[in-house]
C-alpha cells in the first residue's frame, strides 16, 4: 500500500505540473502510449502476449470508454480544485458500485448499503460544501469520475471470469491510446513533449501502471476492509503535498467529510469482505 500511496500522489503531482501546456485529452494520450509500451514490454517478456487477445470485445470497448472519461475528468479536477478535496471526493466510488451493483451486476441492496450509502453521501456534502445552482464544474467532474470508476469496477469484475488482468491492462491502454489520438489530432495538432514536460509525462504513465499494480496486489494479499483504511492514507499524504507545493489550506472539514465516507464503505464491505468480488474497486 506504500506504493500505491506513493504513485497515486506522485500522479497527481505530475498531472499538475503539465496541465498548463497539455489538455487532459494530450495527458491521457502519452499516458496510455507509456503504459501500452510497458505492458506489452512485460507480455513479450513472458511469452504471455497470446494471454492479450480479447474475448469480450463489446465490454472491453464499453468499459474503457467509461475509464477515459473519468480519468479526464480526474485529471481536469486535479487542475480547479485542492487535491485533497479531489482525492476526498473520488474515494466515494466503492459507495457508488455498492449503489449501482443491482442494476450493472444483479446484487441485492440492502439496508446496511442504503445507509452506507447516506452515511457517505453526508461525507460528500463536508467535503464538497456544494452551492445548489452554482456548482463549482471541477466538482462536478470529481464527483462524475468517481461514477466513472465505480461503474469501471463492475464491468472489470465481469471481464475477469473470463480474461487475465494484464490481457484487460493491455487493451485499456491500447484503446484508451486511440480514443485519445483520434480527439488529439482532430485539429490537425499533436503536441511534442517539450525537455521540461518529459520527465513528468514518463512519471505519469509509470505511476498510473504502478499504483494500480500495487493496490490489486494489496486487495490480493488482504481482505478490502483492512486495505482500505490503509488506502484513505492518501488523503492527509496529498492534502500535505498540496500545502508544501502549492500552498492549498489544510481543510478540517475534508478530513471529517472523508472519515465519514470511510465509515460508509467500511459499512458496506462488512458483508462482502469474504465474497470474491470483495478485492474489486
Amino acid at each position: 500500500m506504500t506504493g500505491a500511496i506513493a504513485s497515486f500522489s506522485l500522479l497527481a503531482v505530475a498531472g499538475r505540473e503539465v496541465s498548463p501546456a497539455l489538455d487532459t485529452f494530450e495527458i491521457m494520450l502519452f499516458r496510455s502510449a507509456m503504459g501500452l509500451v510497458l505492458v506489452t514490454a512485460t507480455l513479450t517478456a513472458q511469452g504471455r502476449l497470446g494471454e492479450a487477445r480479447p474475448r469480450r470485445f463489446p465490454l472491453h470497448v464499453m468499459r474503457n470508454l467509461i475509464h477515459f472519461a473519468g480519468q479526464n475528468l480526474w485529471f481536469y479536477a486535479l487542475t480547479v480544485l485542492p487535491l485533497a478535496q479531489v482525492f476526498a471526493l473520488e474515494f466515494t466510488s466503492p459507495l457508488w458500485v455498492l449503489l449501482l451493483a443491482p442494476l450493472f451486476l444483479g446484487e441485492r441492496l440492502t439496508g446496511r448499503g442504503l445507509l452506507a450509502g447516506l452515511i457517505g453521501f453526508a461525507g460528500v456534502l463536508l467535503v464538497a460544501r456544494p452551492e445548489f445552482g452554482n456548482l463549482h464544474p471541477g466538482l462536478i467532474a470529481a464527483a462524475l469520475c468517481a461514477v466513472c470508476f465505480a461503474v469501471t469496477s463492475m464491468l472489470t469484475k465481469r471481464l475477469t471470469q473470463s480474461q487475465p488482468v494484464i490481457s484487460i491492462l493491455f487493451w485499456l491502454n491500447a484503446m484508451q491510446l486511440v480514443f485519445a489520438a483520434v480527439i488529439v489530432s482532430w485539429d490537425g495538432e499533436v503536441p511534442v513533449p517539450t525537455p521540461a514536460q518529459a520527465p513528468w509525462l514518463l512519471l505519469i504513465g509509470v505511476a498510473g501502471l504502478a499504483a494500480h499494480w500495487c493496490l490489486t496486489s494489496a486487495l490480493d494479499a488482504a481482505p478490502a476492509s483492512k486495505v482500505m483504511p490503509m488506502d484513505f492514507a492518501r488523503l492527509p499524504v496529498i492534502a500535505v503535498v498540496g500545502w508544501a507545493a502549492y500552498g492549498e489550506a489544510l481543510d478540517p472539514l475534508v478530513f471529517l467529510g472523508a472519515a465519514l465516507i470511510l465509515g460508509g464503505n467500511l459499512l458496506g464491505l462488512r458483508r462482502n469482505d469474504r465474497s470474491p468480488g470483495a478485492a474489486e474497486r
